[in-house]
């Protein structure tokens, strides 16, 4: 990494770190009341003025390309149980504002974080406990067929967690599960965020991010494990033709 790509990467990092805690502090300190007024329509478009700013100062300030293929896929007329790779925040805040309106399913202590959690609450997310993993899965089909039924997708990171781009995690079936059960079509999306906004690490890096976005993967018809397969077969397909970004990321 030369001089300038690494002061530009401290000093970006810095610009979107003070931006961040005063958006979420505000939009958080708001998110209560707007919860209480505003229509569930309404609610989104709200958060996600938080969302696209957050994706915007990103961009801008650490210097960031972002390619897009695939998005003529996306038919906003329906309600999909929506998969992602999991590498970062990035992927959260993008396709809150992607795939709107859109419900997530989460760990459920992000909703007792301050401000944080508190607009986390406007989007009606699947907050689950991981530690009980039999009932998490039978909340995940109950309260995910509702969410599909009012006309919100489901969002569901496969991997269960943040994964480097490096590493590799097997995908569990609960989206598959859910899709099969709610008769709901299946999209699945890949990126390469984690080389440009690593997981769980405070500075931010310079780069290209890639979102894939894959055909629909119609449910009807198929079994559980027929449709996980043919998700996770597309996504790790996907996933090893990504460019491989910044390996200093992750060794330095």
């Amino acid at each position: 990494m030369s001089l300038w790509e690494s002061l530009r990467s401290w000093i970006g990092s810095a610009i979107f770190f003070v931006y961040y805690v005063l958006s979420t502090v505000l939009f958080g300190a708001l998110a209560p009341l707007a919860t209480l007024l505003l229509p569930k329509a309404f609610r989104q478009p709200v958060l996600n003025l938080h969302n696209k700013g957050l994706l915007f100062v990103f961009r801008v300030f650490c210097g960031v390309k972002i390619e897009f293929v695939g998005l003529e896929n996306i038919d906003r007329q329906r309600a999909f149980v929506l998969v992602a790779n999991h590498q970062s925040e990035w992927e959260t805040y993008l396709l809150q504002v992607l795939m709107a309106p859109v419900s997530t399913v989460l760990k459920k202590e992000l909703l007792s974080v301050p401000f944080f959690g508190w607009g986390l609450r406007m989007v009606q997310p699947i907050a689950i406990d991981r530690s009980q993993r039999t009932n998490a899965l039978k909340q995940i089909i109950s309260q995910g067929k509702e969410r599909i039924e009012d006309g919100r997708s489901v969002l569901i990171f496969p991997e269960g967690t943040r994964i480097a781009p490096n590493q590799e995690q097997a995908f569990n079936k609960g989206a598959a599960m859910l899709a099969t059960s709610a008769k709901a079509p299946i999209l699945p999306v890949v990126h390469n965020a984690g080389y440009t906004w690593p997981g769980k690490r405070w500075r931010k890096f310079s780069g290209s991010i890639r979102v894939v976005v894959g055909p629909v993967i119609e449910s009807e018809g198929k079994k559980t494990s027929e449709l996980h397969d043919e998700m996770d077969v597309w996504m790790r397909a996907e996933m090893a033709k990504l460019p491989k970004g910044n390996e200093y990321v992750y060794n330095d």
